[in-house]
């Protein structure tokens, strides 16, 4: 790359005086637009508790987004709490994390919610978390729940860290939350890697896969992460199915019923019953 004294020399010498004070290469003032700023979401319990969720004014990775997904599984706990109470929780791709602050109030031995490991996101996972009242401690150390950094398919040491010192064939989490994350079709692989490395191996573990197909001409390539799952050894059974009022992207193009339509899903691994008749099947 040429320094900049060379390129001075390569123009009239009128023009220099302009390009060593910097000039020609500044932007004018207004030449990129502003960044969003951080948004507010609010979700309301049942029971009539609000939750204050924080989001980053803008990411390329979504995280700026409160997706249906996290909002149709956050009911669902709340309407099935024993599916999380006592148990231990890992969200990835969490965004504002509001899957993982309910199951944190609805009882949840430890929940360990994750994303990208971009400052700002995880800062707003912490900030969601210190601003819930329903959490509050007088000790951080003694809180349900943790933010913390995670790229999908990474080592899952450091996330079962947060979880202390397990017994031999209860290593991993109980629950995992994946919601609205299977538009991102390349990361399908890393998505199952991170099942496999992190639910515990023992019958009523599962993964909780959550989402819309927010491109319907698409949505085949949403689903193939079932297929995957399954080649993976995982057996799938999906368990919801909402309309929602109105598409999260009004606007968008194609079918907006399947843009309105939240489907769950969970991932787990077989009974050794399923396991027998499989391979009495091969």
């Amino acid at each position: 790359m040429s320094k900049p004294e060379e390129v001075v020399d390569q123009v009239p010498e009128d023009e220099g005086s302009d390009i060593e004070a910097g000039g020609l290469f500044e932007d004018p003032p207004d030449f990129y637009p502003p960044s969003p700023p951080p948004t507010t979401e609010h979700y309301t319990m049942k029971n009539g508790d609000d939750i204050t969720l924080h989001l980053v004014g803008h990411s390329p990775l979504e995280a700026h987004t409160l997706w249906n997904g996290a909002v149709i599984i956050s009911q669902y706990f709340e309407e099935h709490p024993e599916e999380v109470k006592d148990r231990t929780v890992l969200e990835i791709g969490a965004a504002a994390g509001l899957p993982s602050l309910v199951a944190a109030v609805l009882g949840a031995k430890k929940v360990v919610v994750t994303d990208f490991p971009d400052p700002d996101i995880v800062d707003v996972m912490r900030k969601n978390i210190r601003g819930c009242p329903m959490l509050a401690v007088d000790r951080e150390e003694d809180r349900n729940i943790v933010a913390d950094g995670y790229v999908w398919g990474g080592k899952e040491a450091p996330l079962l860290a947060h979880l202390g010192e397990q017994k031999e064939g209860e290593i991993g989490f109980d629950v995992l939350i994946l919601a609205d994350l299977l538009f991102r079709h390349s990361e399908h692989s890393k998505l199952v890697d991170t099942i496999q490395f992190t639910l515990k191996k023992k019958p009523g573990s599962k993964a909780f896969v959550v989402f819309t197909s927010y491109r319907p001409w698409l949505q085949h390539k949403d689903l193939a992460f079932f297929d995957l799952a399954r080649e993976r050894g995982f057996t799938v059974d999906k368990f919801l199915e909402v309309k929602t009022e109105k598409a999260l992207f009004e606007n968008d193009p194609g079918d907006e019923e399947i843009r309105k339509t939240v489907t769950g899903w969970t991932v787990r691994w077989p009974t050794d019953d399923e396991k027998a008749a499989a391979q009495a099947d091969a």
